[in-house]
């Protein structure tokens, strides 16, 4: 959604939330809402609104969904010790979460620029780093992986599976 700048400091963000392309964003049937929609051409309700991003598999909304959606089916990232790992890029973080035996870890490239580095998850099965988001697993006979980040881009792996939930040891 886009802001209104028109209006006065924070109210510019406060818009009424842009649900359809119907009149009002769908959001208010009342012919002067209190609060006025965004109706630009870029940002206007008519062209992003939820209706229409639930629609586009690449939205916004729909990456988003995604990683929550993801992040509540990995235990280890909420409740796991984690470890930052070292890589040779600084614009890269590299964390290994650990939870009853077992590992996810999770690389962030903070840069506007494509990174390549190595990474070692430094666990006993860290030779298969699989990808929980796409096709962009690992292998490696030595445990050091080389992976390549896009700009601003992140990989969450599941460490030696593609899903640890038979691996977890009892409560």
């Amino acid at each position: 959604m886009g802001d209104d700048l028109t209006m006065d400091e924070r109210e510019c963000a406060r818009t009424p939330m842009q649900w359809t392309n119907e009149p009002r964003g769908g959001f208010s049937r009342a012919e002067r809402p209190v609060r006025p929609v965004i109706s630009d051409a870029v940002y206007g309700y008519q062209k992003v609104n939820v209706a229409q991003q639930r629609r586009e598999p690449e939205s916004l909304l729909n990456w988003t969904e995604r990683r929550i959606r993801m992040r509540k089916e990995c235990p280890e990232l909420g409740w796991g010790d984690y470890t930052v790992l070292r890589v040779d890029v600084p614009e890269v973080l590299a964390i290994r979460y650990d939870f009853r035996g077992v590992s996810m870890l999770t690389l962030h490239n903070f840069s506007s620029r494509r990174q390549s580095f190595a990474v070692d998850p430094r666990t006993d099965n860290g030779g298969r780093l699989v990808d929980v988001f796409d096709e962009n697993h690992s292998r490696s006979e030595s445990g050091t992986h080389e992976v390549t980040l896009p700009p601003y881009g992140a990989r969450w792996y599941r460490v030696g599976a593609p899903d640890n939930a038979l691996n977890r040891t009892s409560f």
